[in-house]
């Protein structure tokens, strides 16, 4: 796996490139008004929803089950640590619609952190993913 940057501007502006021609745009968010991507940081509060939701979608589809929505939010608690402000716990919320299986869709995210995903697992053990499950509204 490879991916380039290359800075797109005089500040903080980076264009990241991955292997397919796929790209995102990087920014610090903290000293540009007005910035055009978004931060490190926030990409990696991005990878853990991407990774795990792409396992529950997964599994849910092996299951069967009838999924007509899937959103997550994702909500990351950052520490100082010399100078650097690393993640300390991340929660995911994932937000299903359709006719779901409460238990599977439990079992479908337990899943995703405890065996899948790869992201969560290369934060391990230096910061606490955790998650809740609501289907169709109602928290399982």
């Amino acid at each position: 796996m490879k991916i380039t940057l290359n800075r797109l501007n005089d500040d903080y502006l980076f264009e990241c490139t991955n292997a397919l021609g796929n790209k995102i745009l990087l920014d610090n968010i903290s000293e540009s008004p007005g910035t055009k991507g978004v931060s490190p940081m926030e990409t990696v509060l991005m990878a853990v929803a991407g990774c795990s939701g792409i396992d529950m979608v997964s599994i849910l589809k092996k299951q069967r089950q009838e999924l007509t929505g899937f959103s997550a939010e994702v909500e990351g608690e950052r520490i100082q640590k010399d100078e650097a402000k690393p993640f300390k716990n991340i929660l995911v919320k994932f937000f299903l619609q359709g006719n779901i299986d409460h238990a599977k869709a439990e079992r479908a995210a337990s899943l995703s952190f405890e065996k899948y995903c790869s992201v969560s697992k290369t934060l391990e053990p230096n910061v606490t993913v955790t998650y809740e499950v609501f289907v169709n509204g109602e928290k399982v």
